[in-house]
């Protein structure tokens, strides 16, 4: 009961007055029609893109989907117009392979590029001007994000440190450094006040983003992280390791909760639903598994690629599954059962990049074959 519903929500936000009422009413019906519509949506190739001379590196979508980019082994980052699958400009200037990407969703007027030119690159979307170059890491950066708030950009290193870089000032703002191996991984959580870096000497830690300082430090996996994520509410952590396994944290006190155990192999990426309900495992052992977050029990084994499975993504109402894998294929699956609803074939080379839209109805895979392609 949609009325019922907001009422009590309104017993406990001040924020929800009497004038507001109505209009959160009518989001909370529409959110029920969303939830309620029926989904099979079939994804049929819509076109190839030969993105670049060499292989590309990551793909990334902005909020809507509009507009995607891609970076390269040939130095650049391309943006691209999804509706038309056409290619609106290209960003010059990195001196060596353009590895990391992002955009500053959910504003998606900035975008960031990481490069093993040891530099970041901060650009216009619609002009595709640099509007800074931020240097001071000493190797290669592998992995960026900006926090949500679109203030920062976060780029971690194979120098053993993260940077944080002020996006108006072009300024670093602090070096989260006491990691003794590359960082390759890192996330802001939801309200931008903390950040975690995954790295290779096998810990992950949780940092206060003002300050810069060290907050925990997430020990228990024997082999490098290869994935680390907060939920959408900022209680949870989640890492996968190459030791094969999946470990829960809590996020405020930085205590291990629970190990998620069953893949047969490294753990290549993990993710949550946007709910923070469902946790998503890839494994080099060719499965994906989905796990529930409140039981820590695996509800759902993902079989049937025929090769390892590098990425992990949930649609964004949480419902299909996407992984990308070394057998060229990309395969669609129902989040709930694990039954698997389609394979998206085409590619001639592993995939190793996959995204959807915030609508959840195209989806970008990104492959070794040097082509991108969008399906509808």
């Amino acid at each position: 009961d949609a009325i019922a519903l907001v009422e009590e929500i309104e017993k406990g936000e001040p924020l929800i007055t009497a004038s507001c009422k109505e209009h959160i009413i009518h989001l909370v019906r529409r959110l029920q029609e969303k939830l309620e519509e029926k989904e099979d949506h079939k994804f049929y190739l819509f076109k190839v893109l030969r993105a670049h001379i060499l292989p590309l590196t990551n793909v990334a979508f902005n909020k809507s989907g509009s507009r995607f980019i891609t970076g390269s082994y040939d130095r650049t980052c391309k943006v691209w117009d999804t509706a038309s699958g056409e290619e609106l400009r290209t960003l010059e200037g990195h001196g060596n392979v353009v590895y990391a990407i992002a955009f500053n969703n959910p504003y998606g007027d900035k975008i960031a590029t990481g490069s093993f030119d040891k530099t970041c690159k901060l650009w216009s979307t619609e002009t595709g001007k640099c509007y800074h170059t931020f240097r001071g890491h000493s190797a290669e950066i592998v992995c960026l994000s900006f926090n949500l708030q679109s203030t920062l950009v976060a780029t971690g290193s194979m120098d053993t440190t993260a940077k944080l870089w002020d996006i108006e000032k072009g300024e670093e703002v602090v070096t989260l450094s006491g990691h003794s191996a590359e960082i390759i991984a890192l996330s802001f959580n939801t309200t931008g006040d903390r950040i975690i870096t995954g790295s290779f000497d096998h810990i992950v830690a949780v940092w206060e983003v003002g300050t810069g300082r060290l907050l925990h430090t997430l020990i228990g996996h024997r082999g490098e992280i290869s994935s680390a994520q907060f939920n959408w509410d900022c209680s949870l952590i989640v890492t996968g390791s190459m030791d094969k396994t999946c470990m829960l944290w809590n996020a405020m006190t930085g205590t291990h909760i629970a190990t998620l155990t069953g893949h047969s192999d490294e753990i290549l990426d993990v993710c949550f639903d946007y709910a923070g309900q469902r946790i998503a495992t890839a494994s080099a052992d060719g499965s994906a598994r989905v796990y529930n977050a409140e039981t820590k029990e695996c509800i759902a084994k993902l079989e049937g690629h025929g090769g390892e499975i590098s990425k992990v993504c949930f649609n964004p109402k949480g419902n299909r599954i996407l992984t990308a894998s070394s057998d060229k294929t990309a395969r669609l699956w129902d989040a709930a059962t694990g039954h698997y609803l389609q394979i998206l074939e085409g590619h001639t080379d592993e995939i190793f990049s996959c995204a959807f839209n915030y609508k959840g109805d195209i989806i970008i895979t990104g492959s070794k074959d040097n082509t991108c392609r969008i399906w509808h």
